[in-house]
């Protein structure tokens, strides 16, 4: 490699080996040709747009845990319920190892990733590192994995058709709401943050 700086070398994360990179056309990602992980994506969306897509996804975050998600009704009857109103149902019934899963899956991971990615990309926006920018970006990296609004949309919708049998089931803002949010972070999941170590560099004195 040479005298290379070290921003012109990428490193793989898992093998360590150890690549000279190259600018990436729109659509390209950057595989490791000894172990096949993802080295890097091109950037296709710059912090400003970052930003703005988090913000959305907090305003809907918000809408999807306020309003009712599904309405059952029976007899005449009808009854509505909020994602918390669930979690505490199962929590009543003493399914409470589920209710701390769901809680955690699809409320407080969902909420600390775009906190802490707001918070990131707010002092990102202006070209520097925001304070506990790296242990923020570690706690981002594992956070990854444990967003699951999708698998919650997924399997509600599956529990609507299903329980259309013995009820009568009308789908509630909240359920679109947290459609949206899936859609988002679809999106959001397309871009690589890595690339907030190259765009934002550490400041020396």
């Amino acid at each position: 490699m040479g005298t290379s700086s070290p921003e012109a070398l990428l490193i793989c994360e898992h093998c360590d080996t150890v690549y000279r990179r190259r600018p990436l056309a729109r659509g390209e990602v950057a595989t490791c040709a000894r172990c096949g992980a993802e080295l890097e994506r091109h950037h296709a969306m710059s912090t400003n747009a970052m930003l703005a897509l988090i913000l959305t996804s907090m305003i809907v975050f918000v809408q999807a845990n306020m309003w009712p998600i599904v309405t059952l009704g029976l007899s005449g009857q009808h009854s509505s319920t909020t994602l918390w109103g669930v979690i505490i149902a199962m929590w009543q019934e003493q399914a409470k190892v589920v209710s701390v899963l769901v809680a955690a899956t699809l409320f407080f991971f969902p909420l600390m990733k775009m906190l802490l990615l707001g918070w990131l990309l707010w002092f990102g926006k202006a070209g520097r590192r925001a304070p506990g920018f790296v242990p923020l970006m570690v706690a981002l990296h594992r956070l990854g994995p444990w967003t699951m609004s999708e698998v919650f949309v997924l399997g509600a919708l599956v529990a609507i058709v299903k329980a259309h049998t013995y009820f009568d089931v009308t789908a509630d803002p909240g359920i679109y709401a947290y459609a949206a949010l899936t859609l988002l972070i679809t999106i959001f999941a397309g871009v690589d943050l890595r690339q907030l170590w190259d765009d934002l560099p550490e400041r020396t004195a």
